[in-house]
């Protein structure tokens, strides 16, 4: 018997109380970090626009895991293992059973958390499998947590909150107001230095693999089969440094809106996002599609300069002009006539390394859409695949050596509520097996030059390797 029978009676609203924290946020997850599954969604430090709230969790009352057809679900100390080839619709089932319509102040305030790796595309559309699978990552990975730990970075307040899925709210609270307690009286015990360590970093394309690559993209381009396609590179090194340190480096040298680490005890997740790929508020769906990157200047001169060759590249525009039209396809699939609408055409977002290229495509969701419908009609991300779609994702996997695992894939949360935030998986650090794990790449079009397409995807690795050094 699967563990879908609806279990909640919970009422309409969560119970919530503000603490007193005297240090950052992100030290509470020093104190948590060894616990199971311990995730930290952060929003960063200077970005409001798009992430006014953190959260972090630990703990869940579940995990639900899934490799292509083999599914997972830990729930209550009992583990549940069966084959079913649509895990996506399973997922679905198992977070039906613990919806909860509630009122709260914050955008999560507990349900799942966790990542659709890009390889989950092969149980949506049917993508060749030619890429090999080095990682064994699943295609999905979700824990579901109730009493979590919230930051509004506008208010600069801490929060904790909790719904009582299987034991008293109350009871949740004061075991995390312990937690706060602990943070508050060790603050000075937190270390977060380590020594600086030089990395021998390979990649799964040589630049010469790589260009000739690019060479074989334009030729579809050329013959029709598209009009654009994302390519990347993977790189990898030995790494047996700790974990959480790394993220704290990263988030210190590039801070994004859509930032997150998450430790599944045999791989850990280090992400520094700056790319939305929904958002989804009272069935109020967002979209935020990057295209066109450019370094930041070394001086304010310089940057000014960098700043309007973007903004004037009408290579760059072009391109992202391309994928909003994808992704305006995309939620058309599932909005409700006439409610697909372009907000912001062409809009520029700097970051400390780089400035993108942004645009952001809204819609209102048919009553009938749910979490499972929005990925089947939107996943993977159109920024991070091309147009059309399939046959781009078909030329990714034919000249991608190996498979991406949750690199271009999406992390985020899923409210009990229906509530959903959800980043796309760029500028990301997988940590397995004693090894780190990180890509990059850009979108191609017919005008793409060889040479600045490979070296605008070393610029985006940059900020990952110097993280790793220290």
């Amino acid at each position: 018997m699967l563990p879908f029978q609806k279990s909640i009676q919970g009422g309409p609203s969560v119970i919530i109380k503000k603490v007193n924290l005297k240090t950052g946020f992100d030290k509470i997850f020093h104190f948590v970090k060894d616990r199971p599954y311990p995730f930290f969604l952060d929003s960063g430090q200077h970005y409001d626009k798009f992430g006014k709230f953190s959260f972090i969790g630990f703990d869940p009352l579940a995990v639900f895991k899934a490799k292509e057809d083999k599914i997972e679900i830990i729930e209550s100390n009992s583990l549940h293992e069966f084959t079913n080839s649509k895990s996506l619709d399973i997922f679905q089932k198992f977070f039906d059973k613990y919806e909860k319509n509630h009122k709260s102040p914050f955008p999560f305030s507990g349900g799942f958390v966790g990542f659709l790796s890009y390889d989950l595309c092969r149980q949506i559309e049917k993508i060749p499998s030619l890429a090999e699978d080095d990682k064994n990552i699943p295609d999905i990975c979700f824990g579901l947590y109730d009493g979590i730990f919230v930051y509004d970075h506008n208010r600069r307040e801490c929060f904790i909150v909790a719904h009582g899925i299987n034991k008293p709210a109350e009871n949740i609270i004061k075991n995390l107001t312990a937690a706060i307690q602990q943070v508050n009286k060790n603050i000075k015990s937190v270390k977060a230095r380590q020594e600086k360590v030089k990395h021998k970093i390979t990649s799964n394309f040589l630049k010469e693999e790589y260009i000739k690559s690019l060479g074989k993209i334009k030729k579809y381009i050329k013959d029709g089969d598209i009009y654009q396609t994302n390519l990347t590179l993977l790189f990898e090194t030995e790494y047996k440094q700790e974990p959480w340190l790394l993220y704290q480096r990263l988030r210190k040298i590039n801070p994004a809106p859509f930032s997150s680490f998450i430790d599944y005890g045999d791989f850990q997740i280090i992400s520094s996002s700056p790319e939305r790929f929904f958002r989804v508020e009272n069935r109020k769906i967002q979209t935020r599609p990057i295209k066109g990157t450019i370094a930041r200047g070394r001086n304010k001169e310089q940057d000014l300069l960098n700043k309007k060759i973007l903004l004037n590249s009408e290579k760059d525009k072009s391109e992202l002009i391309m994928i909003v039209d994808v992704a305006r396809n995309d939620l058309g699939r599932i909005s409700k006539m006439g409610t697909v609408k372009v907000e912001e055409l062409v809009s520029l977002e700097q970051y400390p390394t780089v400035y993108h290229l942004v645009s952001t495509i809204t819609g209102e969701l048919r009553e009938d859409v749910k979490f499972s419908d929005i990925i089947k009609a939107t996943f993977p991300g159109a920024s991070i695949t091309g147009a059309p779609k399939i046959r781009a994702m078909e030329i990714i996997d034919e000249l991608e050596p190996t498979r991406r695992n949750i690199y271009t894939g999406s992390i985020g949360y899923l409210d009990l509520n229906g509530n959903m935030d959800f980043n796309i998986v760029i500028r990301t650090i997988v940590l397995k097996d004693g090894k780190a794990f990180f890509q990059a790449g850009g979108g191609i079009v017919w005008d793409s030059d060889e040479e600045s397409e490979y070296e605008e995807a070393i610029l985006k690795a940059k900020a990952l390797q110097k993280a790793m050094e220290g």
